[in-house]
């Protein structure tokens, strides 16, 4: 190696400092970095020397003038092109070296002579670097963002379905399985863990489709990766996975709807859910496999749980609009009285066991009002009652459950959004046809954590991927 350290000197660290700033984990990224490293050290080495050769033809203290104004000019245009969104979002690394460079060069020819030799070596240095990195990450062992990308959203959908299928099966478990979940050392929630990642991906996404427009084309085909596409689809699954946060949300109100109203709809709001779910599975391997939807993604089986969730809820008409007839209702002060007494030890708050009008609370207010003697502390209004004013409307005990089927019916209109997205894609990606003759077998897999076999599909046929 003497001879090449002959050849570059100490400028020879600038090419191992280059592979370390420069080699990133993906193909996209690598590129992106390298070329605006190459970029900037280009442009701020030709500039620096235009502005040495003009500040030599002045005198000596012009010279200096020349060059400090120079500095000053250059670097605050530089800096402030930064905060152009296009530049900051594609070229900000770039912009960076080349302030670097320019600056190095610039003041160092103020006192160097041979500063010209300097600036080749440096940026033959660099250039072997950049040269070093695309070589590994393009032919020696490419992983490209674009894949990354490919599969992280497909992932998404196997996690929104299987929020969506443990959100309605907690919501319909008897009093048994609830305790069992709370008294178990799990800490980590499976509902909460499935759209999570699906929130947090947005700046994951950008990034990735980011690097993903600067690989080149790659595929069999060499068709145009379409990242912008898959940004949108997934702005399109956080969307989706917001009515999931608010149906999880119906599982954690203090205000529930009896277990026993919950399960005369349990069968079609569990069948509901599934279908869903299947859905949901089926983009994802869509998307995986690189192929077109099922034409039977929203099957029968779908139209025929949301009529029978329709059917259940017209069955059951005096849940929904209330009965004035309650024998069992209780007025506002005696529930008052019961819970100053300890009575109130249940953490939420039944709808039916509170009366229905208003006439109870009138009556405590004007208890209130006529009681002198009562203290500071008998005035002030305790987090109970504010859940028993809350309650006093005419509500019916069936309302809770309202709110949780009308995001589970919102949750199938959404449904057809993420379909049409990812129609879109594959047209833009050109997905191959569905086939109707392709299988898929069962992979066993073991899970170490919990030895217990976990099933997996995977085409038995290559996808060509």
């Amino acid at each position: 190696m003497d001879p090449l350290f002959k050849g570059f000197g100490s400028n020879a660290i600038w090419a191992v400092m280059t592979v370390v700033v420069v080699l990133e984990f993906t193909a996209g990224a690598t590129l992106c970095k390298g070329l605006n490293r190459g970029l900037g050290t280009l442009l701020a080495g030709s500039l620096a020397f235009l502005i040495e050769y003009v500040a030599t033809k002045t005198g000596h203290v012009f010279r200096a003038i020349f060059i400090g104004a120079a500095l000053f000019f250059i670097g605050a245009t530089a800096t402030y092109m930064r905060f152009i969104p296009y530049i900051k979002k594609n070229y900000d690394y770039g912009v960076v070296i080349f302030l670097l460079t320019f600056n190095l060069i610039t003041v160092s020819s103020y006192r160097v002579d041979n500063v010209l030799k300097i600036a080749h070596e440096r940026f033959y240095t660099i250039a072997i670097g950049c040269g070093v990195c695309l070589l590994m990450s393009l032919l020696i062992f490419p992983n490209w963002s674009g894949e990354d990308l490919h599969n992280f959203t497909a992932a998404k959908f196997e996690g929104l379905a299987k929020s969506i299928e443990a959100c309605v099966n907690e919501y319909f478990s008897d009093e048994e399985q609830q305790k069992t979940k709370e008294n178990s050392s799990d800490l980590e929630d499976p509902i909460y863990n499935g759209y999570k990642t699906v929130l947090d991906s947005k700046s994951f996404d950008e990034t990735l489709a980011l690097y993903a427009s600067w690989e080149p084309r790659h595929s069999r085909h060499c068709y145009r990766f379409p990242w912008q596409q898959y940004v949108k689809l997934g702005n399109v699954l956080r969307h989706f996975g917001y009515t999931i946060v608010a149906l999880h949300g119906c599982l954690q109100t203090e205000i529930q709807t009896p277990r026993s109203v919950r399960a005369m709809f349990k069968d079609p709001c569990i069948r509901l859910s599934g279908e869903v779910a299947k859905a949901l599975k089926e983009l994802g391997d869509s998307i995986r496999y690189r192929r077109h939807c099922s034409p039977e993604i929203l099957s029968d089986h779908l139209h025929e749980a949301l009529h029978d969730l329709n059917k259940a809820i017209k069955s059951q008409p005096k849940l929904f609009i209330g009965s004035k007839n309650n024998t069992n209702k209780l007025t506002l002060a005696t529930v008052v009285s019961k819970g100053q007494s300890g009575a109130l030890n249940s953490r939420r708050v039944s709808l039916s066991s509170v009366k229905t009008d208003t006439s109870a609370l009138l009556d405590w207010k004007s208890k209130l009002r006529g009681g002198s003697s009562t203290t500071h502390e008998n005035l002030k209004l305790r987090p109970t009652l504010s859940k028993i004013a809350i309650t006093s409307l005419e509500f019916s005990e069936a309302l809770p459950f309202a709110a949780f089927a009308s995001l589970l019916v919102e949750i199938v209109a959404r449904l057809d959004l993420v379909i049409e997205e990812v129609e879109e894609l594959g047209r833009i990606a050109h997905f191959k046809e569905y086939n109707d003759d392709d299988e898929h077998h069962v992979v066993v897999e073991i899970d170490k954590k919990n030895s217990k076999p976990l099933p997996s599909q995977l085409p038995t046929q290559d996808s060509g991927d």
